[in-house]
This record gives C-alpha cells, sequence and structure tokens, in this order.
C-alpha cells in the first residue's frame, strides 16, 4: 500500500498507440494502491509528421478529454481524477502545441523532450544510434532543449529530466560544476518551475528514477518543487516504487513533494 496522500501524476490511456487498460482501469489501481489521486498525462497530439505511431491524433482530443472526464464523475468521492498532458517541446512545434494547450483547461501540463533532431532517443528502436554519439555532446544538446522547454512559457512542470540514460548511457558530466545539467536546474528553478520525479526509469534498463539521486539532491539544493508520477502505461504500473520515491525525496533534505491538485500555474500562458 502507498501513502494516502500521493497522487500519481504522470500516466497515460490507449490512445497514445503504446499503453493498454481503460482510464477507469488505472483509477481503479489508484484506489487499490492507497493514492488520493491521479492527473491523466498523455502525449499531446503534434503535427502529423512528428511521431506519429506515438501519440494520440488531434482529431483524438475530444475523446480523451471524455474519457477522462467520465472517470472523474465515476470516481467522484473516491478519488481526485485530474486532467493534463504530456508535452512534447520540439524546436518549431510551438505553435501548435499552444493552440491544442489553449482547447481545454488543463489541470497539469509536463513538458517532455524525446527527440534530439529527427532521433527518438528514448525508443529502443534505435538505441543503437548512441553507439554513434559523443555522450557528452548528446546531453549537452539535450538539455539545450530541455532549457528551451522550461523557457517556452508552455509547461508546468519538466517530464523526466535526464530521460537520455534510460538504456543505461549516463551523462559524464551531469554533476561537474557549471555542467548542462545543474545549470538547466537553475534555470528551471529561477522561472518556478517543477520536476517531474518519474519512477519508470526504475523498469529501465537504467534502473533509476528520473531525475538521478544526485540531480535530486541538485533540485532540492535549488527549492524545485517535485511531482510524483509513474508514467504508467498500463494499470499496473499506477503509483510504482511510490513509498520509496517519496523517502529519497523527503531525504533530500530541502525537497517538497507537491501535487498538482491546487498547484498555482505560475508559468503557463
Amino acid at each position: 500500500m502507498t501513502a494516502p496522500h500521493l497522487f500519481d501524476s504522470h500516466m497515460h490511456t490507449p490512445l497514445c498507440g503504446h499503453a493498454t487498460g481503460h482510464p477507469r482501469e488505472y483509477a481503479q489501481a489508484a484506489l487499490d494502491a492507497g493514492l488520493a489521486g491521479i492527473v491523466f498525462t498523455d502525449h499531446i497530439p503534434m503535427p502529423a509528421w512528428y511521431d506519429a505511431p506515438w501519440r494520440m491524433r488531434l482529431d483524438q482530443l475530444a475523446e480523451y478529454v471524455d474519457m477522462v472526464q467520465e472517470t472523474r464523475a465515476e470516481f467522484a468521492g473516491r478519488l481526485t481524477v485530474g486532467m493534463g498532458l504530456e508535452a512534447d517541446f520540439h524546436p518549431g512545434t510551438e505553435r501548435f502545441v499552444e493552440e491544442v494547450l489553449a482547447a481545454h483547461d488543463w489541470d497539469y501540463v509536463i513538458g517532455s523532450v524525446h527527440y534530439i533532431g529527427a532521433w527518438g532517443f528514448d525508443n529502443p528502436a534505435f538505441v543503437d544510434e548512441y553507439e554513434r554519439r559523443d555522450l557528452g555532446s548528446l546531453y549537452r544538446h539535450y538539455y539545450a532543449l530541455i532549457e528551451g522547454a522550461a523557457r517556452s512559457g508552455l509547461f508546468d512542470a519538466i517530464g523526466h529530466l535526464d530521460l537520455p540514460k534510460k538504456f543505461g548511457h549516463r551523462d559524464p558530466d551531469a554533476h561537474r560544476t557549471g555542467s548542462a545539467a545543474l545549470r538547466t536546474l537553475d534555470t528551471i528553478a529561477a522561472l518556478g518551475l517543477s520536476l517531474d520525479y518519474n519512477t519508470a526509469g526504475e523498469r529501465k534498463p537504467v534502473q533509476e528514477a528520473y531525475p538521478s539521486p544526485d540531480l535530486l539532491a541538485a533540485a532540492a539544493q535549488r527549492g524545485i518543487p517535485l511531482v510524483l508520477g509513474s508514467d504508467a502505461h498500463k494499470p499496473q504500473e499506477v503509483g510504482f516504487q511510490f513509498a520509496a520515491a517519496a523517502r529519497r525525496i523527503r531525504e533530500a533534505g530541502e525537497a517538497s513533494c507537491i501535487t498538482w491538485e491546487g498547484y498555482e500555474l505560475r508559468t503557463r500562458r
């Protein structure tokens, strides 16, 4: 059982094309895990040329809203259910994303980077590309994109901060003074954003949550709030390793764990 005050603020639906289970199954799993609430954050529709197999289409957005609202009504009084999106930051698509975000009153929007140029670096089908990349340069490019996401004003939180480590390819410069990772945390703190504390990494080859313990400590030192999320793509993953995650956040000292509910959005337009 998970502590009853915790929320799972990062989860998907079958509309993204790579998740299973109806939203009501995720909600029931949250109740079974002892959670207080959830927010659905499925992958935002994007232009048709971008990452089409891995996200809902624009013509499915109304269906997504209906499914979440129906689930909210079904579980009213038992579980708080929010409606959000995991929105991609990819230079050149900002206006499209802004239009989608303006279409509904979203409770919570995560800003994530899944592509470096044309390379979907977290897709297992393309993992061999890491062999052709210098990791230091890769991470510098990645964190420049994360800073762009933070400065865009489109998002409430930054998703899975150190995602390129997913398959075990760690940032060689992450903890050096003035590193791209630490500069990015400075930017996130200055702009008042939160970080998605994402336990999905513990289900991946790296076997470590995003962000890493050292980056969690650095975020805590900067007063950046953490929002727990399992990144669930099936009901069994809801609340994954949350008790341990909440303990790690507490042990980070200055870190605070917040929920999306009642969160005063200070950055998103």
